[in-house]
């Protein structure tokens, strides 16, 4: 006869295969769109449309969609618009919510409650609610659609309360206001307090907004789109718009230039990782 214990046990290696198969399945699901770019741009047009699933293609393998996307969509004066774009913006937001978020923290103000509760409450708000006010504004109003500080002074105002959210409850958690009297003993100012002993201490945070608000400029191609009339200010996922045609797509260049466009955030995702999940979870427990 089986035992409570042996029955248990059994019960609960099942159920970790169950969840073992079900997570590889959802892995899959996740990483397949990746996988099918990865291998459809090194195919010529024909292959891809005859059969996109195939490892190699019957005309071989090719390298030419990437020089060919590259010069088609201006690849390194889009690049430079985004990194531009992505770097301002994101360098911007860390600043003004770090310090936005120290000051919300360390006041017992009432002004400050209502702005951590105001700010709150527009993280529910959609972009697309504010759209077309946004774009009759600047544009139709104070003439300002064009430019490129337009569109980092709209990122950083649409990202800056997710990031003063995080900051605030890393602040609340991470650093004892102990450390800061301590400082405050030793002579420092408030201004080389938070610069000295509290910003070092938020690294982890600092690199978890950084990398959420850096992809999510990078890719952002609405709002680009609202404010960057003239081609010369297009950004990559702008510019991959022209091998969209009425008639025909050239697929090949469009694999080879997402590809193009993943790979930077990429790269920094694989430098900033380690701090992703601390940073998360920085605030989340008091």
């Amino acid at each position: 006869m089986e035992t409570l214990n042996e029955k248990a046990a059994r019960n609960q290696k099942i159920a970790a295969v169950v969840k073992i198969c079900l997570l590889l399945v959802l892995f899959v699901a996740f990483v397949f769109p990746f996988i099918l770019v990865i291998v459809n741009v090194f195919k010529v047009k024909a292959d891809i449309t005859m059969n996109p699933m195939a490892l190699v293609g019957a005309h071989g393998f090719t390298m030419q969609n990437f020089p060919n996307a590259m010069e088609k969509m201006h690849f390194w004066r889009s690049f430079g618009n985004s990194a531009c774009i992505t770097i301002i913006s994101t360098a911007l937001t860390l600043l003004l919510a770090a310090m936005a978020s120290y000051v919300l923290v360390r006041n017992n103000w009432k002004a400050c409650g209502l702005l951590f509760g105001a700010m709150i409450a527009s993280m529910v708000i959609p972009f697309q609610v504010l759209m077309i006010p946004l774009v009759s504004l600047y544009g139709g109003i104070l003439g300002l659609l064009g430019h490129r500080a337009t569109l980092i002074f709209m990122h950083v105002g649409f990202s800056l309360s997710m990031a003063t959210f995080m900051f605030h409850g890393a602040i609340n958690t991470n650093v004892p206001i102990a450390l800061e009297e301590a400082a405050t003993i030793d002579g420092c100012s408030k201004w080389q307090t938070f610069w000295q002993i509290v910003f070092p201490l938020l690294k982890p945070t600092i690199a978890t907004v950084a990398i959420i608000d850096a992809m999510a400029f990078w890719n952002d191609y609405l709002l680009p789109s609202l404010v960057l009339t003239a081609k010369e200010l297009y950004t990559i996922p702008i510019a991959t718009q022209v091998f969209y045609g009425t008639y025909s797509t050239d697929i090949g260049l469009i694999m080879a230039a997402l590809l193009l466009a993943m790979l930077p955030i990429l790269i920094l995702y694989v430098f900033l990782q380690r701090f992703i999940v601390e940073g998360v979870t920085s605030g989340a427990v008091k």
